[in-house]
């Protein structure tokens, strides 16, 4: 018997973060313009505030949906897709936006050791993921594939936007696309004049302005992993990005085991990690995306390791929030005090 999942990322926490804005004054400055939209994927929200609200969404939904179309591995004419369909040794010419995300991905990987990889398109293809038609593949056939992987061996020509994939290479930039939309999302209602704003792409939260327009601080749901119609923690947040991923975001069963969508580079099966959700704060969204796929598979020791000896590694630094299998909720040090406990059920744990 096979059941299948294919959830909107923290879809419950996000429609949450915007409710909780509601009450934030009245005035022209303070009048939200709302904005809901499906790219990549997911369903986005979109809300923000003051005279050129309206003015804002559309700059916000015309980046999202024009970076949905580059980095599609599938469409025809997308960046990503002709480096695909490109001969082994070709130099291709990508959008900077591909560049850029590229460059921001082999950052996370060196940090994690290999535990962000652009280059598991395959691997996830034969997973089922990008179609829905999900299987379990042989170890033999994973191993196949992890062989044929050369992300080293990517060549990345920002000054040119050139990239050359090696043989037998086929890449994917879901894992940090959706962080790196709300980013130049949010950068683009700045500039159509928007003071203050929330995004929420899937699992992805960016807010523009330090307050929400009452002057209070933002406030992100954490979804409970275990519950998603609920949440186990509410963070209170300044301009800065927000970022969860998790199993329980996108998976199948088969045969009674459940399968998820985030894979382990190392093996090509989903990761076993002990976690069930990181959530990461930092002020890039695309950094934040790729952050917590790789802390998730590395899991709770290597994560707070990384924590402890990388901070300094991303600009701002960045805070973790990790939810474990046992049912522990592990809050870093500049969260303690915008972290308010909010699940059942959980041991909460400020190391």
């Amino acid at each position: 018997m096979k059941r299948t999942r294919r959830s909107c990322k923290r879809l419950f926490c996000l429609a949450a973060a915007v409710l909780l804005l509601a009450g934030c004054g009245r005035g022209a400055r303070s009048e939200p313009h709302e904005k809901q939209l499906f790219a990549m994927d997911t369903v986005m929200f979109l809300t923000a505030y003051g005279p050129a609200g309206d003015d804002a969404l559309s700059a916000a939904a015309d980046v999202i949906n024009a970076l949905a179309a580059d980095l599609d591995p599938e469409k025809a004419g997308s960046s990503v897709n002709a480096l695909n369909a490109a001969p082994a040794g070709t130099a291709v010419e990508v959008s900077q936006d591909c560049c850029d995300i590229l460059s921001i991905s082999a950052h996370v990987r060196e940090m994690t050791d290999g535990a962000l990889d652009v280059g598991l398109y395959p691997v996830i293809k034969a997973w089922g993921f990008t179609t829905g038609d999900y299987r379990v593949p042989s170890q033999d056939e994973l191993n196949g594939l992890l062989a044929a992987k050369d992300t080293e061996g990517i060549v990345l020509d920002g000054a040119g936007h050139t990239v050359t994939l090696p043989e037998d290479m086929a890449i994917s930039l879901g894992a940090v696309a959706k962080g790196y939309a709300a980013q130049k999302a949010v950068e683009a209602m700045a500039g159509a004049g928007a003071e203050r704003a929330i995004l929420s792409l899937g699992g992805n939260v960016q807010t523009l302005g330090d307050t929400r327009p009452d002057g209070k601080p933002w406030q992100v749901a954490v979804t409970d992993p275990n519950d998603t119609g609920t949440y186990l923690g509410l963070l209170s947040v300044g301009q800065t990005a927000v970022v969860t991923s998790g199993g329980y975001q996108r998976y199948f069963e088969q045969d009674g085991q459940t399968y998820i969508h985030i894979l382990d580079p190392a093996t090509g099966r989903p990761a076993d990690s002990g976690l069930t959700s990181v959530t990461v704060v930092t002020e890039n969204g695309a950094v934040a995306d790729g952050l917590s796929t790789a802390l998730f598979v590395l899991g709770e020791e290597e994560a707070l390791d990384l924590y402890a000896r990388a901070h300094s590694a991303v600009a701002g630094g960045f805070e973790l929030v990790l939810v474990t299998e046992d049912r522990r909720v592990i809050v870093t040090e500049g969260l303690a005090d915008c972290f308010t406990e909010a699940g059942e059920g959980y041991t909460y744990v400020y190391p």
